[in-house]
């Protein structure tokens, strides 16, 4: 499997030279499977480069999973252009909430007076599939729901092909369990031996002593959580939208001497148009 990042910044899209390096877009993940389908996780503000992408190749069929609904993960869908062609087909996965939740989501933020174009209006082929909270798969990856813990809930996911493992949990807070969230112990053991885990790590412990509960954790429980769980390489994720380059660097540093026990454990911060082959 083959993913690529089109967003990694939390809560608000930010520009400027100070965020050139890991880029100013809120999440989106590209998946693509070895059995050719294209996998897209959440539709931040990076989607829309991603769908000028898309535009420019022969493909056709997009598969859509989100991980919840907060501004950050859904606010950039209208803009991501092949939505406006009739010969594409946007297959939705009704995860992480209730058979309605895509629906619901979507229409809300296509609605009067925030767009001008409803969701209804759409040229694109839409269909939805039901997915959470049982495992799936789309083509030759397997994908295994996990409930996050954070504000309002939602799902992280791990994604299996050819015995390689990705797990995705952003917007997940290790410091505090929300309702409908799970213990560090299990979201260890869910990411377990993963290849490439990436976790939000949004803030620093000094940070984090003002924002307990606010559904973000710290580097160091990320860190203790990837060592642990024995990954081998450790994304960090949703990065603060006040974080400079610079003092992303510093964090990277700083996770870099807690791997002394795992050495061989890569760790680094997740930025735009970053790739991994598993």
């Amino acid at each position: 499997m083959q993913i690529t990042c089109w967003g990694s910044r939390g809560s608000i899209p930010v520009s400027g030279k100070e965020y050139i390096r890991f880029g100013g877009d809120t999440t989106c993940i590209e998946i693509r499977a070895k059995s050719g389908e294209v996998l897209i996780i959440d539709a931040g503000t990076g989607i829309r480069r991603l769908g000028n992408k898309l535009l420019g190749e022969d493909l056709n069929a997009f598969h859509f999973i989100f991980t919840h609904a907060h501004w950050d993960h859904v606010s950039g869908f209208p803009f991501f252009r092949p939505l406006y062609f009739n010969h594409n087909k946007l297959i939705l996965h009704r995860c992480p909430f209730h058979s309605k939740f895509v629906e619901t989501v979507l229409s809300r933020v296509m609605s009067s007076p925030y767009f001008p174009i409803k969701f209804a209006q759409l040229d694109a082929q839409i269909t939805f599939r039901e997915a959470c909270p049982d495992p799936f798969e789309i083509g030759s990856v397997r994908i295994v729901p996990v409930p996050l813990c954070h504000p309002n809930g939602g799902s992280g996911y791990k994604f299996v092909e050819d015995g390689k493992t990705f797990v995705f949990l952003t917007d997940n807070e290790l410091g505090h369990i929300h309702p409908g969230g799970l213990s560090r112990d299990k979201y260890t053991e869910f990411a377990a031996g993963a290849d490439l885990l990436i976790h939000d790590a949004e803030y620093t412990p000094e940070e984090y002593e003002q924002t307990v509960g606010w559904g973000h954790s710290q580097y160091s429980d990320v860190m203790d959580l990837a060592l642990t769980a024995g990954v081998k390489k450790i994304g960090m994720f949703h990065i603060n939208s006040e974080r400079t380059d610079a003092a992303m660097d510093k964090i990277v540093e700083i996770c870099r001497r807690l791997t002394g026990e795992n050495p061989d454990m890569a760790c680094f911060a997740v930025g735009r148009d970053m790739q991994f082959a598993l």
